[in-house]
């Protein structure tokens, strides 16, 4: 099993930037948004499990779940994004289990942006937090998604906050200003990350 890097950080941050300049230099990243849409598609065990939790108004009419229909009862009911989560999560982790198993490489990045919330710590060798303030957090999610500030602040309010996700950083990403920055640190992290898997 590869040393492993989990990153995290609220929505808007730029997690998905970062996880590409990653990958730009070979490391192996794993997406558990990306496998949690993989999951939710056609056919998929999770989708019928979905639907018995959930009813046939979840499900769209190509038999993948409804993305935002789903969006809309978890951010608005506690109780069905622990369901939804309980289905997920288990199978979103046996993927992340083997993808990193069948890495070759001497580290993997892996991505869970909800990781503070759901304290899922143990699969961590590190915990890399991308940061920026909540006000480039809202501007950025309402130029990318085109929702109002209210939606935004709505989403924001059912993650963890600033301070408890930088409290369970080992380390820090500012993602503040421009492209370039973000590279230099990218690379520097990068560095510090093979030297860790080495010696580990």
């Amino acid at each position: 099993m590869p040393f492993t890097v989990v990153l995290t950080g609220g929505i808007g941050s730029g997690k998905t930037t970062i996880s590409d300049l990653f990958a730009e230099l070979g490391v192996d990243v794993i997406d558990t948004d990306e496998i949690a849409r993989t999951l939710t598609t056609k056919a998929q065990p999770a989708v019928r499990q979905i639907e018995e939790r959930f009813g046939p108004d979840v499900i769209a009419s190509d038999g993948s779940v409804d993305r935002e229909r789903m969006r809309e009862l978890v951010f608005s009911d506690p109780d069905a994004r622990n369901r939804l989560q309980s289905i997920l999560h288990p199978l979103i982790r046996a993927e992340v289990q083997r993808r990193l198993a069948a890495s070759g490489k001497l580290y993997a990045l892996v991505v869970v942006p909800l990781l503070v919330e759901s304290r899922g710590y143990d699969l961590a060798d590190r915990v890399l937090v991308v940061d920026c303030t909540e006000e480039q957090q809202i501007e950025r999610v309402m130029h990318r998604s085109k929702l109002s500030r209210d939606q935004v602040e709505a989403i924001m309010a059912t993650q963890a906050s600033r301070s408890q996700r930088l409290a369970a950083a080992d380390d820090v990403i500012k993602n503040d200003g421009e492209i370039e920055a973000l590279q230099s640190q990218v690379e520097e992290l990068h560095r510090h990350y093979l030297t860790l898997s080495e010696s580990a």
